[in-house]
């Protein structure tokens, strides 16, 4: 079985998406997507082979009064089918490299799990097939990787640990593949996938969720939902708009 962290946000307004300020969504609107993504994500989790751990920041990096494993539970103990079977863990480390690397070679090295992952919780159409093709691969393969837009990756898994220092460095894909390389790890990789992220991000992701939805496909559908909800749309001169 693979342990899987979502390494989780509190979803508190002028904290999460802070690179999705093209003005269509206020910060509440954000909260709520990034909320609805997380939720998603966390139930892809539950419904796959893999274990669900919820990695939330420590009260030193989120703002002044929130409780960062109170504002994380809320939602996902409403959503999860199971909730009492979700592990919840304060994240150790300044920098997302920093904190997927003590988080998987904690998991792999004091916990003794088989396998481990690392998945952003804005990556929004994970799905429970993705999350077991991943767990499939990782008995053949060192590092498993998802590949995202820009470089960046969606998901990282490892059956043993690679040198995290500065390991998610811009382009984290070729970056995560090189550490594998490095420790003579073979590396394989699921399908492209979106995260959510950045105005760009919303112009990939939202006519994608509406064009599976219109085609029955599967969809997050706590995300897919929020998407209608704000009418959001891609012009036909690629412009996101609200209708």
């Amino acid at each position: 079985m693979t342990t899987v962290a979502v390494l989780a946000d509190p979803p508190v307004e002028g904290f999460v998406l802070p690179e999705l300020g093209n003005g269509l969504l206020d910060e509440s609107e954000k909260t709520a997507l990034y909320t609805a993504m997380l939720t998603d994500v966390c139930r892809a989790v539950e419904a796959s082979g893999a274990e669900l751990l919820v990695n939330y920041r420590p009260a030193e990096q989120v703002p002044d009064g929130v409780d960062p494993e109170s504002a994380v539970r809320e939602p996902l103990e409403a959503a999860l089918d199971a909730p009492g079977q979700a592990r919840y863990e304060v994240q150790v480390g300044s920098s997302l490299s920093a904190r997927v690397g003590n988080t998987v070679t904690h998991l792999l090295e004091q916990e003794g799990v088989n396998t481990a992952a690392a998945v952003e919780p804005t990556a929004g159409l994970l799905t429970r097939q993705l999350i077991d093709s991943a767990a499939m691969k990782l008995r053949s393969s060192g590092v498993v990787l998802g590949p995202s837009t820009s470089g960046r990756v969606y998901y990282a898994g490892f059956a043993e640990p690679v040198d995290f220092e500065a390991g998610y460095a811009t382009p984290a894909v070729k970056t995560l593949t090189d550490r594998a390389m490095d420790a003579d790890l073979g590396v394989d990789f699921l399908p492209t996938a979106p995260v959510l992220q950045t105005p760009a991000d919303l112009r990939t992701v939202v006519p994608l969720l509406r064009a599976r939805h219109r085609a029955e496909r599967v969809v997050p559908p706590r995300t897919t939902t929020l998407i209608t909800e704000f009418a959001l749309q891609l012009s036909a001169d690629g412009e996101l708009v609200r209708r």
